[in-house]
């Protein structure tokens, strides 16, 4: 059965991360699935530092600066940004591949689509890179999409997500994740994070699959659970598919399912703002 929906219309982000609602307008309920992994933080102050320095470094005004104080420190704060401005580029480029393969699978599942809007997107910001190596994956890989960009839902664990894209490739049901990454000096793409695996484990354990956002119609998951899982990293000089190890997964879910409730107890700390009370000694 051919099946598209689109996610965005659920998810919104909140002071607890981003949510999902039952229906377009409704409350958030439940986290998305990047929501509860990013309980499990990584420590980026050493990469922050560094975008700062290589910043600073090739910034063209330095060498005037160094005599200036002033105008050093000017400099100084604009480079202290640099790793949030570069993350912020590569979500914005991540969005735009994202939206090009979704517009893509519209198009092979007979759907409404605009792969034009999607492609001058990609050309204005000299991009189509990005889009010819998707294409090649595409074609080599022989896929068969079942569904693009579906929202799916898990009420006993409670949480939601995206699924990028669900095809059949050489006669296997895959959930497919895909994440934009750049090329090493070599030129080769850079793989993604092992953290894929536990996305790629809380989404094929879906319990059911959005039919109409605007309404809040929901209907059982219909691909299972043994489905392929495969992370498909989408860069400029290529691309890179990866397959999440089967035997690996339990370990995986279990994490997450760790992380969830991680995720629970710092949103009601949160909410209930409890906090240190300061007392005073005792009264003789």
């Amino acid at each position: 059965m051919i099946v598209c929906m689109t996610s965005p219309k659920l998810a919104h982000q909140t002071n607890s991360g981003r949510m999902y609602s039952r229906q377009v307008g409704g409350p958030g309920i439940v986290p998305s699935i990047t929501t509860v992994i990013g309980m499990d933080a990584l420590d980026l102050s050493g990469w922050a530092g560094y975008m700062a320095a290589k910043a600073l470094s090739e910034d063209p005004q330095l060498s005037q600066a160094v005599n200036d104080p002033r105008q050093m420190r000017s400099l100084v704060r604009a480079a202290s940004g640099a790793a949030e401005v570069y993350r912020d580029h590569a979500a914005a480029r991540g969005d735009r591949v994202h939206n090009y393969a979704e517009a893509y699978a519209l198009r092979e599942l007979g759907l409404e689509h605009d792969l034009l809007a999607a492609r001058s997107a990609l050309e204005e910001n000299h991009e189509l890179g990005y889009l010819q190596h998707f294409e090649t994956w595409w074609a080599e890989y022989q896929v068969e999409p079942l569904a693009a960009e579906v929202s799916v839902w898990n009420e006993t664990v409670g949480y939601a997500g995206t699924i990028d894209l669900v095809a059949k490739i050489g006669g296997r049901v895959c959930i497919v994740d895909y994440k934009t990454k750049t090329s090493d000096r070599e030129g080769i793409v850079k793989r993604p994070d092992d953290k894929v695996i536990m996305q790629l484990a809380a989404a094929c354990k879906a319990e059911e699959q959005i039919v109409d956002a605007e309404r809040g119609l929901w209907k059982p998951w219909e691909y299972g659970t043994d489905a392929m899982l495969l992370a498909v990293a989408l860069g400029d000089t290529g691309t890179r598919t990866f397959m999440a190890p089967p035997a690996a997964l339990p370990d995986y879910w279990a994490k997450f399912f760790v992380l969830k409730r991680n995720w629970e107890v710092t949103n009601k700390i949160a909410q209930s703002r409890a906090s240190l009370s300061e007392i005073t000694p005792p009264t003789q």
